[in-house]
């Protein structure tokens, strides 16, 4: 068998196995909407994410209180705390904290898209390239507006340096930023995803309860691992891109 033959029946194995899972029906067909092709299994899995996030912070901050504060309150204020710790650290406390809201929920809305897939029959927002790449456009285009806001003109000056012909090198370096921060983040999600659904298809239904999930507990525990570590590390690289351009240069 020639290796795109292997390849293309690896494929047609995957969507069987994920066609066997599909027990609520989702659409796999993307769906042209005139002015380009919508997945609709993505933009329903994005509202999903989106409403438990609001679900679970306004369950999270409903009764707020100071002294016996709630387990989700706690959870919560420690991840806030704890980024905005390593904003402070990388920005001064005045750029760190008018950012806080924002970089909160960029890490907020990547946790739980990434951790959503691993439910079977569901599937991660960040699993599909148009969704890491709107996220790393966002983050590409913040990261110019703060540039020219800080810096104002000057902010030019960087794609100059240190010699004029660097400019097409800076070009590159600029435009590579949203391309890694979007094929790492999808690379590792939907890669995670594969093997969870493989696992799921490949043992029969009666074999174990829910199919192969119990077979699946250590790659299920490490995935979550490696869901809530791309998070990070995508806020990160965030912050890390808006100190560069937003840093005083003398």
């Amino acid at each position: 068998m020639s290796e795109a033959a292997g390849h293309e029946a690896s494929q047609d194995m995957l969507a069987l196995v994920h066609e066997n899972l599909n027990v609520w029906g989702f659409p796999h067909e993307a769906v042209n909407l005139g002015f380009g092709a919508v997945n609709l299994k993505t933009l329903i899995m994005t509202w999903v994410v989106m409403a438990l996030i609001i679900i679970f912070t306004v369950a999270a901050t409903r009764n707020m209180q100071l002294k016996r504060p709630g387990k989700l309150q706690l959870m919560v204020e420690e991840m806030f705390q704890f980024l905005r710790g390593l904003a402070y650290e990388n920005l001064d406390p005045k750029k760190g904290a008018s950012l806080m809201c924002l970089l909160f929920s960029i890490f907020i809305f990547l946790l739980f898209s990434n951790l959503w897939g691993l439910i079977p029959t569901m599937m991660s927002p960040t699993a599909d390239v148009n969704t890491t790449l709107g996220m790393a456009l966002f983050v590409f285009i913040l990261v110019q507006v703060l540039g020219l806001y800080y810096r104002r003109g000057g902010y030019f000056k960087h794609f100059f340096e240190p010699f004029v012909f660097f400019l097409p090198i800076t070009l590159i370096e600029e435009l590579s930023k949203p391309l890694t921060l979007a094929f790492r983040l999808y690379g590792n999600i939907y890669a995670g995803e594969v093997l969870i659904a493989v696992l799921l298809g490949l043992i029969p239904l009666t074999a174990t309860i829910f199919g192969g999930f119990l077979a699946s507990v250590i790659w299920l525990s490490f995935s979550i691992f490696v869901s809530c570590i791309q998070a990070f590390i995508f806020t990160m690289l965030t912050i890390a891109y808006i100190s560069q351009v937003t840093a005083e240069h003398h």
